[in-house]
């Protein structure tokens, strides 16, 4: 039966801001738990599904990986150490985040040196960044 409260999956992907083909990778990604069928076999949800994709975003937009946030998802129900492990997860994720920024710092200093050093004219032959481009890696 058919209650007030059913959303559709059209509805629950406008409400959350996903696609609908996202909302049937995360059941099948066990993010989402496999929705009520109507009899028809149309998906039915609940308010709590669009909160749950609402995470998932979220966390996403965080950086957070779908194993991640599917441990997020578990932490979020456990009372007793779900909030130490929330904070040691995203702990973790910032650390990776920080690793990263500085991998992209250090790329991007050593690609301003090649376009600082590259006159922007001549034969490509004569191009630095060309050449570091084609030189082996030490």
């Amino acid at each position: 039966m058919t209650t007030q409260s059913a959303l559709t999956i059209g509805r629950i992907a406008r409400s959350a801001g996903v696609a609908i083909d996202t909302i049937r990778f995360y059941e099948r990604e066990g993010l989402l738990p496999e929705p009520r069928r109507r009899p028809s076999g149309y998906r039915e949800y609940d308010a709590s599904a669009v909160a749950r994709l609402r995470f998932i975003r979220k966390a996403k937009d965080l950086g957070f990986t779908l194993d991640e946030i599917r441990e997020l998802l578990a932490l979020s129900t456990d009372r007793q150490g779900g909030v130490e492990g929330v904070r040691e997860r995203a702990s973790t994720r910032l650390r990776a985040i920080d690793d990263r920024i500085a991998e992209l710092q250090r790329v991007r200093a050593g690609l301003a040196e090649l376009v600082d050093a590259c006159p922007g004219h001549g034969a490509p032959e004569d191009c630095p960044i060309l050449k570091a481009l084609v030189e082996p890696v030490a």
